[in-house]
């Protein structure tokens, strides 16, 4: 009698035991955690896949956040108005306030030589492609051709009637365009300094030009309008409103899809340069946005102002990714690295290089 009654007892419990391991399940499956049916199962896959497909999203969304790190100050004091950087990336030239200009290796940080031959603020230098000439233009109304490689004058450019604030080289190298405070552009001849055109384009200030990667379109900023033009013809293609004071600087995407205006609006625009129409505004800096240069990758762009501030945003997107500060003095230009690595400012006293990199 005592045997049947061990195995009832086994049997109960062997019964309990499934009947938890059973609920057990029944609990998990509910949870969503392990799958009991074939629908569960068929829906615990779709849950699995939608959670990696979100991982990898989010993951393919997370972009690199471009900033940069101080590496070098060169102090020499007076304000620096204009810099360049020849397209191999070894050499910043820089116009200061005292009428000359500095030549220096950007790797060393060291001064290879000084050109003297103005009388007056240097406030434009532009670099031809080729490396071998410089051309300057300044408040003496004049624009200097300089042999880069030697340091000597090549010749003047006499013609505009105030000072000149603007000098761009075509990407062929042939073509110097000018902008001054008389109104004007000239067109040049650069081999041989010959006034080719002068076109009569804003009124007040021609402040800030550029040339399209192509050559074919020159972009001028004036009080609060920029103008595009035919540089072959000297043709006005289209006129761009929306700022309301001086635009102080300008630049073009490497792909020449996209245009950049800098004002002392507190605004930066960013344009589609084919259509004119306005993509974007931006609060850029709290009175003058006097510089702006956009990376060679046309991801990201950078902006100095009067707040003593460099900024660094997003081309796409408009967003701020991240602002760099230095000892207080105002900023006054821009220049970045063909390679796009190197960045450096002018402000009143020092020329600062940066170090870019994305994190």
């Amino acid at each position: 009698m005592s045997q049947p009654r061990q195995s009832e007892i086994l049997i109960v419990l062997l019964g309990l035991t499934l009947g938890l391991i059973a609920l057990f399940i029944v609990f998990m499956g509910e949870l969503g955690l392990i799958p009991i049916f074939s629908k569960n199962v068929s829906n615990y896959e779709s849950k699995k896949d939608i959670s990696l497909s979100n991982s990898l999203s989010f993951s393919r969304s997370r972009k690199n956040i471009t900033t940069a790190t101080l590496v070098n100050t060169l102090p020499r004091g007076g304000s620096y108005y204009t810099l360049g950087i020849t397209p191999d990336g070894k050499t910043l030239v820089s116009g200061k306030e005292d009428d000359d200009i500095e030549i220096w290796d950007l790797q060393t940080g060291e001064l290879k030589s000084t050109l003297s031959g103005h009388k007056g603020s240097v406030l434009s230098v532009a670099i031809s492609p080729d490396s071998k000439f410089l051309a300057s233009g300044s408040e003496d109304k004049n624009i200097n051709i300089w042999n880069l490689q030697t340091g000597k004058l090549k010749f003047t450019l006499v013609g505009h009637k105030d000072e000149v604030w603007s000098v761009v080289i075509s990407p062929d190298g042939k073509t110097l365009v000018s902008g001054s405070r008389d109104d004007t552009i000239k067109i040049w001849n650069l081999q041989t300094g010959e006034l080719k055109s002068t076109i009569p384009a804003h009124s007040r200030i021609v402040r800030s030009s550029v040339i399209s990667p192509d050559g074919k379109t020159l972009v001028s900023g004036g009080v609060d309008i920029i103008k595009i033009w035919n540089l072959q013809t000297g043709k006005l293609k289209a006129t761009l409103t929306g700022h309301s004071n001086t635009i102080f600087s300008l630049a073009i995407s490497s792909d020449g899809k996209t245009l950049l205006s800098g004002s002392c609006d507190r605004t930066i625009k960013i344009w589609n340069l084919q259509t004119g129409e306005l993509k974007s505004t931006l609060s850029g800096h709290h009175d003058c946005t006097w510089s702006v240069a956009i990376s060679p990758n046309g991801k990201t762009f950078f902006s100095i102002g009067d707040d003593l501030i460099i900024k660094i945003w997003n081309l796409q997107t408009g967003e701020l990714e991240s602002t760099l500060h230095a000892n207080p003095s105002t900023f006054f230009s821009l220049a970045i690295s063909h390679d796009g690595n190197t960045l450096v400012s002018g402000d009143y006293g020092n020329l600062k290089i940066w170090r870019l990199f994305s994190q």
